[in-house]
């Protein structure tokens, strides 16, 4: 296991110098799922949410929020991200929505918070704008499927 690089030994915080790595392209895909009713997912696929477009909301979210990782998680790089790109599929066995992100940059540092804040955000978009059909709704399962990229090379999740 490498060493932690964003503690010193006495626990001072700081922010990694990326400023040596070769600026390459850099791709993360992350995914997670909102578990919810058949009722609820009617509701939502049928576009009859009092709040408007679940889904299109959701992916405007997940797109914003993949763009203010830096503003969000200490410590990460402010990046000029490529792209940004929210898919939401729903599954009727059991029924929910699974929500994936793929974030790209070109650049000296990865794009996997910026994947998994897309797609934390984006399930809670969903969950904020149907919690009054539904309010024991989950988000469950949010992880990095796969990475590309940098000196680490490829990464993918096991069974996914």
């Amino acid at each position: 296991m490498g060493k932690l690089t964003h503690l010193g030994r006495r626990g001072e915080a700081r922010m990694v110098d990326v400023s040596g790595k070769a600026a390459t392209e850099r791709v993360a895909v992350a995914e997670g799922r909102v578990v919810l009713s058949a009722a609820t997912l009617a509701v939502v696929l049928k576009g009859d949410a009092k709040k408007g477009d679940v889904l299109g909301a959701a992916r405007i979210a997940g797109i914003m929020a993949a763009k203010k990782t830096h503003e969000l998680i200490p410590l990460c790089h402010p990046l000029a991200l490529s792209k940004v790109e929210v898919d939401i599929e729903p599954q009727r066995r059991p029924p929910g929505l699974v929500v994936r992100a793929t974030v790209k940059v070109s650049g000296p540092t990865g794009v996997e918070m910026e994947a998994l804040t897309a797609v934390s955000i984006a399930c809670l978009t969903i969950y904020d704008m149907v919690k009054a059909v539904e309010r024991g709704m989950r988000i469950e399962g949010i992880h990095l499927v796969e990475k590309r990229g940098g000196k680490s090379g490829v990464y993918r999740a096991k069974g996914g």
